[in-house]
């Protein structure tokens, strides 16, 4: 089993695909990585030798921000647009739609379940 920057690729895929695990790594530059590094892309991840799995890793290190740097300059650059007060930090901030989607109906993955209604509590008067 192939360990790249923290993650355990799957064995039994081809290499292509099991490099898309990494966070920060789409297909696209899985295969640019693949390319630079002349390794097969048809080969599976089992099938790797000690040697390519380095030459990977080295690559991705050396060239690409993966993993937890990603994850770190993500949070950074949302925490940098609330701290400036603009419209999109705002959005982030109250946990609504940050890029122009209509909130009337349809917001539901950002906003979480629905609320119910409180029913109206008249209080009781003793006369």
């Amino acid at each position: 089993m192939a360990r790249i920057e923290g993650v355990n690729l799957p064995a039994n895929k081809r290499v292509e695909y099991g490099l898309t695990y990494v966070f920060g790594v789409g297909l696209s530059s899985s295969r640019n990585i693949l390319k630079h590094v002349n390794i097969d892309p048809n080969k599976r991840v089992k099938d790797l030798s000690d040697h390519e799995v380095a030459l990977i890793q080295k690559e991705i290190s050396a060239h690409h921000l993966v993993e937890g740097e990603l994850r770190k300059e993500i949070t950074m650059n949302i925490k940098r647009l609330q701290e400036i007060g603009s419209y999109r930090g705002l959005r982030h901030k109250r946990g609504l739609p940050v890029r122009g989607q209509r909130t009337k109906t349809n917001a539901r993955t950002r906003k979480g379940p629905r609320k119910q209604p409180v029913a109206l509590k008249r209080k009781v008067t003793k006369k």
